[in-house]
């Protein structure tokens, strides 16, 4: 049966749906720590790099674990890995609302980092079981807008929140809102049956030249040695380090370095985040037509990220080199931040052609894990780079979206000169061995 004969419109969108309100929380999870970056630091008497510190201390286990889960959901079921996680999340959250001091701060997020890890790589993997290669890039771009979605309810109700009840109040409306989600995906979670055509992933061959039915494994070390696979890696790095930054900093940029007051600051932050969902929406749509048109996975996805790299690294030296009032300054980094995030939703589509279905998850992990890896490293950078000039210097904050903007240009460029998943594909099926 083909992969088109087992599509269920219906079920696979309502999956996309539970699964984008699962990103949703994961990303209010994230952001939350930022959003009371101000009074926290306030309250315990915290230096930028101190809390540059413990923002990143979210991402020390997050590779690992990311990558645990990867292979886990190789051979487990996918909706009960995504109930476990979704459950200790709400339950971590309330030591966080008690916390008397630093290190329960640390602790928790140390651990929440951890356990949220596998979240986007089990997910896609997941919706991946319903939706054939062809449809995949809007439905994971739909999942990514949960995350957008997340950061402007974070935006618009945590600076009320923490003004009418306190900075602690936020994380107990977490706890109860992941409750709520996992009742729910156990009421109306399931598992995708998708079969999906043997030629398209590496396998045995038969006498006369036709795929056979199930694929071939390849060892790790031919995947992950392989070019095309880590510059995908590469990409997504870029990507972390601009969401990293701006999920940790801008709040405090809008704030201390544009004299923002709070309330004005949460509501332009979520303005910034809004404008990436039509534009990954938008960008998500036309690679998917491009496919559908006859286009190669290198001009409809791959191009089409090198573009958005380039395009935001420009406008990111822009900010820099420009003398501009705060409001355009706003304007522009909106403009900026928006694209890149469309390699969120495309890369997980290319990896997908690039390694056989059974291994999928654990690659999707490994990517998550290695790039999220500038999620620690961006902002104890921006830490260092502030403790030099002062959190109420604009001038520190964009001297670290200026290093953002040189990541994203030279990851854009190795891109465009190397990565060819067509030429991948044909590497692939002729170095397919037995299970390794």
């Amino acid at each position: 049966m083909t992969a088109s004969a087992d599509y269920r419109p219906l079920a696979a969108w309502s999956i996309a749906l539970l699964l984008t309100g699962l990103s949703l929380i994961n990303f209010l999870d994230k952001i939350v720590l930022g959003m009371v970056a101000v009074p926290l630091m306030a309250e315990f008497n915290l230096s930028p790099a101190a809390f540059g510190v413990i923002a990143g201390s979210f991402f020390w286990l997050f590779s690992v674990s990311a990558v645990a889960g990867g292979f886990l959901a190789n051979r487990i079921s996918t909706r009960w890995i995504l109930l476990a996680m979704a459950v200790t999340w709400s339950l971590l959250q309330v030591p966080l609302a008690f916390a008397a001091g630093v290190l329960p701060i640390l602790s928790c997020r140390v651990i929440l980092g951890a356990m949220e890890g596998p979240a986007a790589p089990v997910s896609v993997h997941a919706v991946f079981k319903w939706f054939p290669n062809h449809k995949r890039s809007l439905p994971v771009a739909v999942i990514n807008q949960g995350a957008a979605l997340g950061v402007i309810v974070a935006g618009l109700v945590i600076p009320l929140v923490t003004r009418g009840w306190g900075w602690r109040m936020n994380f107990l409306l977490l706890a109860a809102i992941g409750a709520i989600w996992s009742v729910l995906w156990l009421c109306f979670g399931r598992e995708g049956q998708l079969q999906e055509a043997a030629a398209s992933y590496p396998g045995v061959t038969s006498a006369d030249g036709h795929a056979t039915a199930k694929p071939a494994r390849l060892p790790y070390r031919t995947i992950l040695s392989s070019p095309y696979v880590l510059l995908v890696f590469l990409l997504g790095f870029a990507a972390y380090w601009t969401l990293g930054l701006v999920l940790t900093w801008l709040p405090a940029y809008l704030e201390k370095g544009l004299g923002f007051n709070g309330i004005t600051a949460g509501r332009l932050f979520a303005m910034v985040v809004l404008c990436s969902t039509p534009t990954t929406i938008g960008l998500c749509w036309l690679s998917q037509r491009l496919l559908t048109n006859g286009a190669s996975t290198r001009k409809a996805r791959v191009q089409l990220i090198n573009f958005c790299f380039v395009l935001s690294g420009a406008l990111f030296l822009a900010l820099v080199a420009f003398d501009l009032t705060p409001m355009q300054k706003v304007l522009l980094f909106t403009f900026a931040s928006a694209p890149p995030a469309v390699c969120f939703a495309l890369a997980s589509p290319i990896l997908a052609e690039l390694v056989p279905a059974g291994q999928r998850g654990a690659i999707f992990a490994i990517h998550t894990a290695l790039s999220s890896l500038a999620g620690v490293i961006a902002p104890a950078v921006m830490g260092r780079l502030l403790q030099a000039h002062g959190t109420a210097d604009a001038h520190g904050y964009e001297t670290g979206f200026l290093i953002g903007a040189v990541v994203l240009i030279a990851s854009a460029l190795a891109s465009l000169c190397f990565l060819h998943p067509e030429r991948a594909s044909q590497v692939r099926r002729t170095r397919a061995t037995e299970p390794a």
